[in-house]
């Protein structure tokens, strides 16, 4: 998906740099930009990436607290230092396998955000150019 809005960001930058009718051109692109960009759609999807964004920021550091804490707890439990050791060691890694999974479940639903907030954009795109041409 980066590499479609990569190609998209970069034909269309081309296009306004390149463009043989100059300023004008380049004011109506930004013009017909900004009019899809300040539709409802898109600014329901950008809303709802910047909760996404606050809510996975705050996912992570949480999951990543408790699994220090449970590192911590098994190594401080009764035993040689070669059972706590190992104790930590275990827990470290199992608390390790929630972070990840946390961090690619944060990503799968960034993913999707992202790619419904792409559809809604060139919805609007759509409709903005349909009602252009009329």
């Amino acid at each position: 998906m980066r590499g479609k809005i990569g190609i998209v960001v970069g034909l269309a930058a081309g296009y306004v740099l390149g463009s043989r009718a100059g300023r004008e051109r380049y004011e109506q692109i930004k013009t017909g930009f900004q009019q899809v960009w300040h539709t409802a759609p898109v600014q329901k999807q950008v809303d709802k990436a910047k909760e996404l964004g606050k809510t996975a920021a705050l996912a992570l550091p949480s999951a990543l607290w408790d699994g220090a804490v449970k590192v911590t707890k098994a190594a401080t439990k009764s035993g040689t230092p070669g059972e706590k050791l190992d104790a930590a060691i275990r827990t470290g890694k199992a608390s390790a396998a929630d972070v990840s999974r946390g961090a690619e479940t944060t990503a799968a639903e960034v993913k999707k955000a992202a790619d419904k907030a792409v559809d809604d954009v060139k919805k609007a795109a759509d409709d903005a150019a349909k009602a252009a041409d009329h």
